[in-house]
């Protein structure tokens, strides 16, 4: 299975690994992105002068079947393609920490035999055949699978994915392999210092369920995972009542209704919703700040600071002040990217949030090198003490990001493959309803709110400071956890 976890803050650490010198702005540009869609660089976009022209917005169709399914339909002629999208709200943040993972290895599992196919081998060659792209991918609300073909294979594929959803078998030789490859995949991971140090942060601000932003696992639980796990993710989850359908392209509404219904109407739908009968325990809150140095084999200097954001469905509209006051900063004509980038105390630097329902992170994270590390790290918690200053930003920037974050939006939909993660990315974290209204909320975001939103999650606030760095370096400078805390 190619791509397993989209999770930008893991993809980019990785290139950032590889090339941290050139790579690591696109890192912090991309990393814990509001929305999980390519976008171009926020560097390379002008800020128009003027608010930008209205953008038309997306026209969605949605309706659920009786049995609870909801399909999602985004209609486009331009090209003879279809993107069809399962899209199930399990992932990382259902996991106890003995089944840490698994819902990814599950995700491994989907494209294999099942009561139509028997043979994974020949299931595959057929989709090849018919020049079909499929993956899918785990995050921490969401797992997905897709499958992209031209319209006129629009019925086999809705018959693939309903065989792959339905009837997984599970055989365990396949098992076994897959087991091989995810655990391979862990290694990959933890070999990399830049992933070792996100996963350190978010170990420390999540610190009591720390499994249920791991969408990776770790080589004990998928070692020790049974295909008797696998059938309960299914039994769980993988219901019409905790799933949506999801189509974009060449496709007619009232046609994929009726083959919706056909294939997956007489789905059994799960008595008791799963998060009723299995409901999640609340992220509890940072009760104190903490800084740790990380020693790693690394050139240059990482220093990152982490807090909890807002959640969904508790506090919108700090969501939207979270992503308006970002991409403020991110624009290089910026206070922030001045004082520090245009300085020369870091190379780069990105503050971030990451919407989710169950506690969305933001992160201020910074490149810099060793003989500047101290300095950079005071300048960062300067940064921060003025971020609510009233001359911080002006109001031609804010009406600026606005513009263009709205832009993002149509530019999100130049490959409406890409699109239809997006979607299934909303559904499953926030709901249609809020991807619905983000738009006209996201123009209406004021000073007000960004000075709310500044002042409840950010300034002030618990906190967790990390420094990746090499032994050499931290010999030399002896940075302490109270300057990482900003004291």
């Amino acid at each position: 299975m190619g791509l397993s976890v989209k999770r930008f803050s893991i993809l980019f650490l990785l290139l950032c690994l590889l090339a941290p010198s050139t790579l690591f702005a696109e890192v912090l540009t991309q990393q814990r992105t509001t929305r999980p869609v390519p976008g171009r660089p926020a560097e390379t976009k002008p800020a128009p002068l003027a608010p930008a022209p209205r953008l038309p917005e997306a026209k969605i169709f949605s309706q659920v079947l009786a049995n609870g399914l909801e399909v999602i339909i985004l209609e486009d002629h331009s090209i003879p393609l279809v993107t069809i999208e399962l899209a199930v709200k399990n992932g990382s943040y259902t996991e106890p920490p003995e089944l840490n993972g698994l819902s990814h290895l599950y995700e491994h599992m989907f494209f294999k035999q099942n009561r139509a196919i028997a043979d994974a081998e020949d299931y595959l060659r057929t989709i090849g055949q018919m020049g079909i792209a499929y993956n899918g991918t785990t995050r921490e609300e969401v797992v997905d699978y897709y499958f992209t073909t031209t319209s006129p294979n629009l019925r086999t594929a809705m018959q693939f994915m309903k065989d792959a959803t339905r009837y997984p078998l599970f055989d365990e030789r396949e098992f076994v392999r897959e087991k091989e490859v995810v655990i391979g995949e862990i290694d990959r991971n933890e070999s990399n210092p830049y992933f070792y140090l996100n996963k350190e942060m978010n170990n420390r601000l999540f610190y009591k369920y720390q499994s249920r932003k791991n969408p990776l696992g770790s080589r004990e639980t998928v070692g020790a995972a049974t295909t008797d796990m696998m059938r309960l993710i299914q039994q769980r989850y993988y219901v019409p009542n905790n799933s949506a359908l999801v189509l974009t392209g060449d496709v007619n509404p009232a046609e994929v209704m009726k083959m919706a219904q056909e294939f997956y109407g007489d789905w059994p739908k799960r008595e008791k919703d799963p998060f009723v009968e299995f409901p999640l325990v609340e992220h509890p809150p940072l009760t104190k700040s903490e800084g740790s140095v990380i020693v790693q084999q690394v050139q240059n200097v990482i220093i990152s600071i982490g807090w909890h954001g807002p959640s969904i469905g508790k506090d919108n509209p700090a969501t939207y002040a979270a992503d308006v006051f970002s991409f403020i900063l991110r624009q290089p004509n910026s206070r922030f990217q001045r004082n520090l980038v245009d300085t020369g105390l870091v190379t780069a630097v990105d503050l971030s949030y990451y919407t989710q329902r169950n506690v969305g992170p933001i992160a201020l994270i910074a490149q810099t090198t060793p003989d500047k590390a101290r300095a950079a790290l005071k300048a960062m918690y300067e940064e921060v003490a003025h971020f609510n200053d009233k001359d911080y930003y002006t109001d031609e920037q804010l009406e600026s990001a606005k513009a263009l974050l709205e832009a993002d939006d149509l530019y999100s939909r130049e490959k409406l493959s890409d699109y239809t993660h997006t979607l299934s990315f909303w559904w499953a974290s926030t709901g249609l309803e809020y991807f619905r209204g983000y738009l006209p909320r996201l123009r209406a975001t004021s000073r007000a709110d960004i000075s709310r939103y500044i002042t409840t999650y950010v300034q002030g606030k618990p906190h967790i400071g990390l420094a990746l760095i090499s032994a050499d370096a931290q010999g030399r400078l002896k940075i302490t956890p109270e300057e990482l805390m900003g004291q």
